[in-house]
């Protein structure tokens, strides 16, 4: 059993004892040193043993300190010089002992051995998050950075029905979801639904990233699948005018949508000059990655590879390429968007269409779909084809 001291006054003071009497905490036993004695409760354990006199006595203080070995203190004191004549007693007495201080005047402590607990911070922290588009974060767990914060997930949200599986984690990770106020079982299958509240872990500052992709409805595409463009060149599989014409749709695309980087891989190459025509058709292009794989041999996991090495959002192919079957598994594996570059020029059209004939699949897709094509500025056909024949085209 561990033995813990507290050294009390005030109306905190009485919160937090009343707060640890239900807590129902046998497994500790508590030396209190108390100057009021309104701050006991009526009923307490046994494990609780109460001593009237005022802490900034340094003989009482340390004939409790003395008696017995204890591994924690928490000071919680009604005014700035009573707690800082305490803090002085128990480092004459016990220098090297950590111990954690209620801190209401922004008193600066230099020594490592004090745990600062800023009531100020945590307060104002408390209070601006009830105000809206205003991330949670745990003050207390942890570095007290912010590693840990909860997001709802609004309508309209790029990371709303969609597999957790599917959502690019670097340096972050979604740990729990909550639905109706009923916690979820977190698997890579689950799906994610407007109004969830999601549990997320990381580091703080990529936290803030994520929650502002979370919480704005358009323009973050291709997150939450990723940050960059990826454009696969297997030059022995497809001619050197469908490579360029893929090349000239991802610049597009790269213009257009809210990726970092555009990345474009070219595996196999097989003449000197159609590298110089990809190198040439790039030159201008600030934000991108051109990599050359020599290998004759081909990888059966070389995009999923390049999916963690690039933090691959979009796939950019070819209908010559997605005919080879190590391609299409592959692809199919990483859970991606994919985008199959035509002949015709991506850059005159204005329009979308999207084919359904599964009414479920609207609110999956919804999202993506509405940021895709406010990105691209083009109008949207939903087309909802039947199978016995009954079909519709509407504009949204």
């Amino acid at each position: 059993m561990k033995n813990v001291l507290l050294l009390l006054d005030g109306s905190v003071a009485k919160g937090l004892l009343d707060r640890l009497v239900l807590q129902n905490t046998s497994h500790s036993s508590y030396d209190i040193v108390y100057t009021n004695a309104n701050i006991i409760p009526e009923e307490y354990p046994k494990n609780f043993t109460f001593y009237n006199f005022d802490p900034s006595s340094h003989s009482k203080l340390e004939f409790i300190m003395r008696k017995e070995n204890h591994h924690d203190i928490l000071l919680v004191m009604t005014n700035k010089s009573d707690t800082i004549a305490v803090i002085d007693n128990i480092v004459q007495i016990r220098p090297e002992v950590h111990f954690t201080v209620y801190n209401a005047w922004n008193i600066k402590f230099e020594n490592k051995h004090i745990k600062n607990y800023d009531s100020i911070g945590i307060l104002s922290n408390g209070l601006i998050e009830k105000l809206p588009n205003v991330p949670v974060v745990a003050q207390n767990i942890g570095l007290k950075q912010g590693e840990i914060m909860e997001i709802n997930i609004p309508f309209g949200s790029p990371y709303a029905y969609r597999y957790v599986g599917s959502i690019a984690q670097k340096q972050w990770k979604i740990f729990a979801i909550y639905r109706n106020n009923t916690y979820i079982e977190t698997k890579s299958t689950s799906i994610i639904k407007p109004n969830d509240t999601i549990l997320i872990i990381g580091k703080p500052n990529v936290l803030l990233q994520v929650y502002s992709s979370i919480s704005q409805s358009l323009g973050h595409f291709p997150m939450p699948f990723g940050k960059n463009i990826y454009v696969y060149l297997d030059l022995v599989i497809q001619s050197d005018d469908d490579a360029l014409n893929c090349i000239k749709k991802a610049i597009f695309l790269n213009k257009r949508l809210n990726n970092e980087k555009l990345i474009i891989k070219v595996v196999r190459p097989t003449n000197i000059p159609i590298i110089n025509k990809i190198k040439n058709k790039i030159k201008d292009i600030e934000n991108m990655i051109l990599e050359f794989d020599y290998s004759t041999d081909i990888s059966d996991n070389s995009l999923s590879i390049d999916k963690k090495k690039f933090d691959i959002g979009l796939i950019v192919l070819t209908r010559k390429q997605l005919q080879h079957q190590y391609i299409e598994k592959q692809v199919l594996e990483l859970k991606i968007a994919v985008f199959k570059a035509g002949m015709d020029s991506i850059d005159k059209s204005n329009d979308s269409k999207v084919i359904l004939n599964n009414t479920k699949e609207y609110e999956q897709i919804s999202p993506i779909i509405f940021d895709i094509t406010s990105q691209i500025k083009h109008n949207i056909y939903l087309l909802n084809s039947d199978p016995i024949g009954n079909n519709n085209r509407d504009k949204l």
